[in-house]
């Protein structure tokens, strides 16, 4: 969210009124003002303090499967909101990631839907952008940071892009920066969580529309490409894609989680032919939201990605000594 000055400085009185209230409402649960609600099995919250992606969806389905490979019962609570067909992009991403081997409880009421899914005998909820979501007491809180934006200096909505104050960091057990690696003057801050480190893992793309597994960039068309996408951090997918070394002939970003029309179609064909692009490249979550738009002339190629999470034993290991700690506590 790159607000002008001026427009900033016009919504900085809301901003203010904002932040009394979100501090507000954290005070009321940390006091026991209100009440939060507590499902049987263990909770892991993934979420984050500002709008925009910050690798939230890598996160859950990371979490899933190594908590499948232990062979635990896993369920994911979302909220599930702004999706076409009744079902998120994130969550539809989810569900084919995962292909039914997690339990899915989707609606506003988390606690609700938790309830719903714990005859099935879960063992472990992961609640995807569960930061703010208050009402449902959780075990464990990891917040997830874009690395390529710094939090120094932002400002609360609807000025800036906080959801919460930098102190509400104060929550969280985990602090997952992604795209970077060990920052030692990030370390030397003093924040009262572990941090931990994230990139983002190309594996491959695959044809809009096609069947067939992955493939690498040099099988596909050989560009440049032309890449668009509706996602909270556009510039963080079009450098990675120049990481990866995907040439690219031009860029377009649209609003998070666009619902993509068939004008939006003609005018990004439009624009790839005019920078004489070859094909284009989106990401698996806006494939979601081409719903039945048609591209005539070029192919599109969804890029598909995972996270990589530097020193993830010893993540695993103190994800859950806290859980152990904390599922004890409150028996």
């Amino acid at each position: 969210m790159n607000l002008p000055l001026a427009l900033r400085m016009l919504l900085w009185p809301f901003s203010v009124v904002y932040g009394a209230v979100v501090r507000l409402r954290a005070w009321l649960y940390a006091s026991g003002v209100r009440t939060q609600k507590r499902l049987g099995a263990a909770v892991i919250s993934v979420g984050n303090l500002t709008v925009g992606g910050t690798g939230k969806t890598p996160m859950v389905l990371w979490l899933a499967e190594k908590f499948l490979a232990q062979g635990k019962r896993v369920a994911i609570l979302s909220r599930g909101y702004r999706g076409a067909g009744g079902i998120s992009d994130e969550v539809a991403l989810l569900k084919d990631r995962l292909q039914g081997r997690v339990a899915f409880g989707v609606g506003s009421d988390r606690y609700a839907q938790g309830r719903r899914l714990e005859a099935q005998g879960i063992d472990i909820f992961l609640l995807d952008d569960g930061f703010q979501h208050l009402r449902l007491a959780r075990d464990l809180d990891i917040v997830m940071i874009d690395g390529m934006r710094d939090l120094e200096g932002e400002w609360l909505l609807p000025a800036g892009r906080l959801r919460e104050p930098r102190s509400a960091l104060r929550r969280a057990d985990f602090c997952v920066f992604t795209r970077m690696e060990a920052d030692e003057d990030l370390a030397a801050r003093g924040l009262p969580q572990s941090i931990f480190y994230a990139k983002t893992h190309l594996a491959g793309f695959r044809r809009l529309g096609g069947e067939g597994g992955l493939q690498f960039l040099s099988e596909i068309a050989a560009g440049p490409y032309f890449a668009f996408c509706g996602i909270g951090n556009p510039l963080a997918f079009f450098h990675d894609l120049r990481h990866w070394g995907a040439r690219l002939a031009g860029t377009r970003a649209f609003r998070d989680h666009h619902a993509y029309t068939q004008a939006d179609v003609h005018e990004l064909e439009l624009a790839a032919h005019k920078a004489g692009a070859a094909a284009f490249i989106t990401t698996e979550k806006d494939s979601y939201n081409l719903g039945t738009v048609r591209f005539s002339s070029l192919p599109v190629y969804v890029c598909v990605i995972e996270m990589e999470l530097f020193g993830e034993d010893d993540f695993l290991a103190a994800l859950e000594q806290k859980i152990r700690v904390r599922r004890g506590a409150g028996a």
